[in-house]
């Protein structure tokens, strides 16, 4: 075969190679476009079966064995929990936005005087205290005056509710397919490892072994505490009469989880509860803040102490980015991919300091 010919089978190598190469580029992207949607709670969905495995195992030997109808139940009860609170959370909001319109239009909504004290505050204090003067004995004209702002803070209120119930809806899809993923736990267990294999030869049990230790350590220890620091939140809140109790206790699983004080959201409400209600009530439900505030310090060392130390920055980046991302329920599946990909670099950096220190001893 002459040179000419080896030109033309090279020619003709390279054009079938770059039109099977586009073909299978076009059908990736493709594909990906497709499932775009579903992403996030498919991701979720394997988050969740992967830290409720143990829990649906032990359900499963309970039930004789029968691991399907372990997941089943399981999936149906947690979707029960999920849907009747947020639809009391909506309803809830929306019976104090129109409550508070019905005030408005009747102008039976008052506000006291403002404090003396408040004038003195710097910088902000003059012009609050002007203000919430002409609140206190003229509403409409306050109202009148900042009607582009009130309108503003009203579609974002509507939006977050839209949001919630779009969140709730992916969160219903995401635990179907956490069911689906538990009722074939070993099947799907043993293709993972054969995926992960593929990548990264014959470490896939050590790296699918670590990563599930991640996201059971994370769920336990952020979105785990996050939650009962919400729950309590909701019971003192729904005890003393809070308005929206449910969209505030939200407010402080949001906060809990990405790692900040939830005191910064019950303080408002302590203040609200000293202001409405008689002294008693009051200090017992300050009390119940301070406790439900300073539970993460307790919990976290428990829960989390069960998995691998992750930095508190990392689950703080992953959740805001996730929350950016794909609003409410990227916030947890953000704190748990963030998590996973820390712990997965932090082990190859380990892994590659350890061959470098095997190799200068053997070079000694």
């Amino acid at each position: 075969m002459n040179s000419e010919d080896n030109s033309r089978l090279f020619e003709k190598n390279v054009i079938e190679a770059a039109i099977k190469i586009g073909i299978l580029a076009i059908l990736v992207v493709w594909t990906f476009r497709i499932i775009q949607p579903f992403l996030i709670p498919v991701v979720w969905g394997i988050i969740i079966a992967v830290a409720l495995e143990p829990f649906i195992g032990k359900l499963s030997r309970l039930l004789g064995g029968r691991r399907k109808l372990a997941a089943v139940i399981f999936s149906l009860l947690v979707i029960a929990a999920l849907v009747i609170p947020a639809a009391m959370l909506v309803s809830s909001s929306i019976d104090a936005v129109q409550s508070l319109a019905e005030s408005l239009d009747k102008t039976a909504l008052t506000l006291p005087p403002p404090p003396e004290q408040v004038a003195a505050w710097p910088i902000i204090g003059p012009p609050l205290s002007k203000t919430w003067a002409l609140a206190s004995s003229n509403l409409g004209a306050v109202l009148h005056k900042f009607a582009p702002q009130l309108k503003a803070a009203g579609g974002v209120l509507l939006g977050s509710v839209g949001g919630l119930v779009i969140g709730v809806f992916m969160f219903i899809i995401s635990l179907a397919i956490a069911a689906a993923l538990l009722a074939t736990a070993e099947k799907g267990s043993a293709t993972m490892t054969r995926i992960v294999n593929r990548f990264s030869g014959d470490r896939g049990p050590e790296i699918i072994a670590l990563a599930t230790a991640t996201i059971r350590s994370v769920m336990q220890g952020v979105v785990g505490v996050a939650v009962i620091q919400s729950v309590l939140a909701a019971i003192g809140m729904v005890v003393v009469g809070v308005p929206a109790a449910g969209l505030w206790a939200l407010l402080v699983m949001v906060v809990a989880i990405i790692q900040l004080p939830a005191i910064l959201v019950l303080a408002p409400v302590v203040a609200w509860v000293f202001w409405t209600c008689e002294t008693l009530p009051a200090v017992l439900f300050l009390i119940w803040a301070i406790i439900v505030g300073a539970s993460d310090n307790l919990l976290k060392p428990i829960l989390m102490g069960r998995g691998v130390d992750i930095p508190m920055l990392v689950i703080l980046i992953g959740a805001l980015g996730g929350l950016m991302l794909s609003g409410i329920i990227g916030l947890f599946v953000g704190a748990v991919v963030v998590a996973i990909s820390y712990t997965l670099f932090m082990a190859w950096i380990a892994e590659e300091q350890g061959t470098a220190q095997g190799a200068d001893t053997a070079d000694k």
